[in-house]
């Protein structure tokens, strides 16, 4: 298993055109080393989902986990990642002043149409991209 200290897991739904548009956007984006993958599918995904006793068939959800400290889900993930990647993205501090239920309302309307955004393109990571995937 890849070492996991100090870094973020985001887990994402790996049949998804969409998350794979935003797994590669954080990835160009990480320059700071923070964040490493794997999809909802893996072994690794259900075993995460499965030890908190969340849905193992249900990959609508974008998950943000720091081993040992939290994990978050939905906005809330979306909005954390953003603020690690710093810079101009930490802007999005303005999006804690919408209430969770509306900023996931939103979040849940995306997830649902998800499919008919993106086309379901294959992403093919570099060689230093492919270190920050744990399972996919």
């Amino acid at each position: 298993m890849k070492d996991l200290e100090g870094k973020h897991i985001v887990f994402f739904d790996g049949d998804c055109g969409v998350c794979n548009f935003w797994v590669q956007w954080i990835l160009e984006r990480d320059t700071k080393d923070r964040f490493m993958f794997a999809s909802l599918q893996s072994e690794f995904g259900q075993q995460f989902l499965s030890e908190r006793g969340l849905k193992t068939t249900d990959f609508n959800t974008m998950y943000l986990w720091k081993p040992g400290r939290y994990y978050l889900i939905k906005s809330k993930a979306v909005l954390k990642i953003a603020d690690l990647l710093g810079g101009i993205y930490r802007l999005s501090v303005i999006g804690k002043l919408i209430p969770a239920f509306l900023s996931n309302t939103i979040y849940d309307m995306i997830s649902r149409n998800r499919m008919k955004l993106a086309n379901q393109k294959c992403y093919l990571p570099d060689q230093h991209q492919k270190k920050k995937f744990i399972q996919v």
